[in-house]
């Protein structure tokens, strides 16, 4: 194609809400397959993409926290449920002709292979796309902290944070029409600043093993593109 790649391999972050429809809970086949084309380009690309993604439109762990409910057992129900949202995008990715395989660190042998990391980085170099679900597995941990894990085992190169918003800002943009986007951030800054980006565990996680955090709105067809060619887009966290 004559366009000089910025990164080989990258992992995916998506929020439960990429796949929720109108009302912002439930799954929306159309909204899967919208995001099934995104990723066709990053596949078309010839760039090897695994993919995480949480569960806030299936199931919120506060809900149940609030009324009294154990952590553990609302963070497992949390982990079930990105497993269905896991499923659900691999159906859509399916039928776009994009080969894919669903990984599951809570084992549920009839529906997803066990999560093995050589088997997925097999899976990545025959050009196939891996959605890891079930979480890490443990309670306790959130998909940020699993996306940032899942990451640095299978040796990405960036973790693609993908939201509604063009980046990173010191506040939020959709209420403070003044808001200061950041271009680049130290791991140290956002931790310190308390910038919404990934939670404290999965963002120290990508600093112990210097692995970039790119922030970007995935819903801009161009913006996703632009990044993998090593374009300005977004907000970068790094050293």
């Amino acid at each position: 194609m004559g366009e000089e790649l910025k990164y080989k391999r990258i992992l995916l972050k998506l929020s439960g809400e990429s796949l929720s429809g109108p009302e912002g809970h439930g799954i929306d086949p159309l909204r899967a397959e919208i995001v099934a084309q995104h990723v066709r380009e990053v596949v078309d690309l010839g760039i090897e993409i695994a993919i995480v993604i949480g569960a806030g439109n299936l199931w919120r762990g506060r809900s149940g926290l609030e009324r009294g409910m154990d952590r553990t057992t609302a963070d497992y129900m949390g982990m079930l449920a990105t497993v269905m949202n896991a499923m659900a995008l691999m159906d859509a990715m399916e039928r776009s002709g994009i080969v894919t395989r669903v990984q599951s660190a809570v084992q549920m042998q009839a529906v997803a292979e066990p999560y093995i990391r050589r088997r997925a980085i097999r899976h990545l170099e025959k050009g196939r796309v891996v959605i890891f679900g079930g979480g890490t597995g443990n309670p306790f941990f959130s998909t940020d902290t699993a996306a940032a894990l899942r990451a640095v085992e299978i040796g990405a190169d960036v973790l693609i944070k993908a939201t509604k918003v063009d980046g990173v800002y010191d506040s939020d943009p959709m209420i403070n029409p003044d808001a200061v986007r950041f271009d680049h951030l130290t791991y140290i800054e956002t931790l310190n600043r308390r910038l919404e980006v990934m939670d404290s565990t999965a963002i120290t996680l990508c600093m112990d093993n210097q692995l970039p955090i790119l922030v970007l709105n995935f819903w801009d067809k161009n913006a996703l593109h632009q990044a993998l060619l090593g374009n300005p887009i977004g907000t970068l966290v790094a050293e």
